[in-house]
């Protein structure tokens, strides 16, 4: 079991959104170094008084307008197809793959998603001191993952409830789905279900 399928159990990773976001801030920065290193002259007067819009690049331009054309829709296109696939690559949901115990043909046994979170999420509600659980599997077929997330009651002692769960729980899981470890990420909170006090 890699060290990816633990990170998946701690959260859905937004590392290629922060890639993405921290190459485009560089490249703004970057920009306006450079624009403000041209203003203030310090590459040459001349090249400071010139305008923004190069009269030799127009130039250019103009003389190869079906070019400079061609190059700008295709640009364009690329932008805008790019842009919808970082959309809805950014909405997709997380994934919640369902577990393939046996792939024999005529014998297959698949644990859907659903049904490997309820089951976990009724041990862990078993255990005293636990008010509510919450229960996802994520992760890949190839390395599952859980994701819990348990409500306890005031007073409990968190140490027991915690190998409870490890001794219980997710030694249950793991025999259950015949694998060695199973990464979990278990988040504990004290349920406050009281009335709220009005000041």
């Amino acid at each position: 079991m890699s060290a990816s399928a633990a990170r998946r159990a701690q959260g859905r990773s937004y590392s290629a959104e922060r890639t993405l976001t921290s190459l485009v801030g560089v490249l703004g920065v970057l920009a306006g170094a450079g624009a403000l290193v041209v203003g203030m002259g310090w590459l040459g007067q001349f090249r400071g008084h010139r305008p923004v819009l190069d009269p030799i690049a127009l130039g250019w331009l103009r003389d190869h307008a079906l070019y400079a054309r061609i190059g700008a829709i295709v640009l364009g296109v690329l932008l805008l197809v790019f842009g919808l696939w970082w959309f809805f690559r950014s909405l997709r949901p997380e994934r919640r793959p369902d577990l393939k115990l046996d792939e024999t043909i005529g014998a297959e046994l698949t644990v859907t998603a659903s049904a490997l979170a309820g089951a976990v999420q009724t041990d862990a509600e078993s255990v005293e001191g636990v008010t509510r659980a919450r229960v996802r599997s994520v992760g890949t077929v190839a390395e599952p993952a859980l994701r819990i997330t348990l409500w306890l009651a005031e007073g409990t002692e968190v140490r027991r409830v915690w190998e409870d769960l490890d001794a219980y729980v997710l030694t249950r899981a793991r025999e259950s789905l015949g694998v060695e470890t199973l990464p979990a990420a278990v988040r504990l909170e004290l349920d406050t279900t009281g009335p709220a006090r009005v000041r």
